[in-house]
């Protein structure tokens, strides 16, 4: 066999046959690649794990039960030896030599005429690494290089941009509760493509600094007008750079529907044409009380939660929420935005029957290294709050769920 390395090239399969021989574990790792491929796949093999099963009950593959016969390679363009049977693969990879059959095996990988390479996909791409070292193939060495590169493209630290099918629009990025490593994969691959960044304040702020120096960053928080220009102005600012051919991405910190006006945004963008995606963020409603050692929900103590804007206070006559029946139930409730409303909402919750002493934290800048959490009761919490000059951002989480972890560390 001359040692030479491996020539790659990608195998067009679909609806041409694929034979698999064994239905074990290197049958039920290798056979959903080549059915996204659309081979039309033949399984030969008295027996199969219960996955590969499922894969012929569903229709995937075709499974013949039996062992290996001579003619089994006929017609096929690929072949998977993985058989537990030496003399079959050696009968099987001899067939499939005198058909010209492209043929992986398992056992025996210098016996096969072609190498399954380490392989992983990231959004349309698919990164195929082989080793060119005859002599020392490392399938952990070109594993870990294929999950250096995925990774990369993934999380944004490997860009390459899409030099031909780029297309400009807008990105809502829901950048998680303020941990950097919080936002999501896809979430951090958009920012790193990005030509125009709109962040707002409670977005994961160290991400910006790893932006390319031709980005550009435009600080939401600061743009003018009050509260309802401000909205318009942002959604102006999203509309003119994308029309400029430019790809915006609009960073919110937590998730962009959850009281982050992103519906706002989106109805602004479709209103003046410009594509939009949504990229759903970790929301801190769930992720700080989370970090701050408290569960949302607990068996046998809370089975509900209910996620409430303390921005505008219970006697306020825009206010939404139904306090009184928030006070009769028995879950979790969980505050954003309602550290200068809290005495009042704790006073009407109070007014309304939950007992004074049900037990609150407050978990000031969560998940960042600034995180602290101050604990009280709803009787209590006012006090608390100007005691220990509590500031936004702060998540508010009120119920028997705040005493079921470890105790807060002072």
């Amino acid at each position: 066999m001359a040692e030479n390395p491996a020539y790659p090239v990608g195998l067009r399969l679909t609806g041409r046959r694929a034979v698999v021989l064994g239905g074990g574990q290197v049958a039920q790792r290798r056979l959903p690649a080549l059915i996204k491929a659309g081979a039309d796949i033949l399984l030969v093999s008295p027996s199969a794990t219960p996955s590969v099963e499922a894969m012929a009950d569903a229709g995937e593959i075709t499974w013949t039960r039996r062992r290996y016969e001579d003619g089994d390679l006929q017609d096929a363009w690929y072949a998977l030896i993985a058989t537990s049977d030496a003399e079959a693969n050696t009968r099987a990879s001899a067939e499939a030599e005198a058909g010209r059959v492209w043929c992986v095996r398992s056992d025996d990988a210098e016996a096969a005429t072609a190498w399954t390479p380490a392989t992983g996909r990231s959004e349309g791409v698919t990164v195929a690494v082989l080793s060119s070292d005859v002599h020392d193939r490392d399938p952990r060495r070109t594993a870990a290089i294929r999950d250096a590169v995925v990774e990369g493209l993934r999380d944004g630290s490997l860009v390459a941009p899409h030099l031909r099918t780029r297309t400009p629009g807008v990105a809502l990025v829901g950048g998680g509760p303020g941990d950097p490593d919080l936002i999501t994969v896809r979430g951090r691959r958009l920012l790193a493509a990005a030509d125009v960044v709109i962040a707002d304040r409670l977005g994961p702020r160290d991400l910006l600094d790893e932006l390319p120096p031709h980005v550009e960053v435009i600080d939401a928080a600061k743009i003018p007008y009050g509260r309802y220009m401000a909205q318009e102005a942002i959604n102006n600012a999203l509309i003119e750079h994308a029309k400029q051919g430019k790809a915006v991405v609009r960073l919110k910190g937590g998730d962009p529907y959850v009281f982050g006006r992103g519906m706002e945004e989106a109805q602004a963008l479709a209103e003046a044409g410009i594509a939009c995606t949504v990229v759903p963020g970790i929301s801190s409603s769930i992720s700080v009380p989370s970090a701050a050692g408290i569960p949302v929900t607990h068996r046998g103590v809370a089975h509900e939660f209910t996620v409430v804007s303390g921005h505008v206070a219970p006697d306020d006559a825009r206010s939404l929420v139904d306090w009184e029946s928030l006070a009769k139930l028995r879950g979790t409730l969980v505050i954003l935005m309602g550290v200068d409303k809290i005495g009042k909402i704790a006073r009407a919750l109070i007014a309304h029957g939950k007992a004074s002493d049900t037990p609150l934290a407050l978990i000031q800048e969560g998940t960042t290294a600034a995180q602290r959490r101050v604990d009280a009761t709803l009787g209590t919490v006012a006090e608390a709050v100007r005691t220990h000059e509590v500031k936004p951002p702060a998540v508010i989480v009120i119920g028997d769920v705040v005493r079921v972890g470890p105790e807060p560390v002072a």
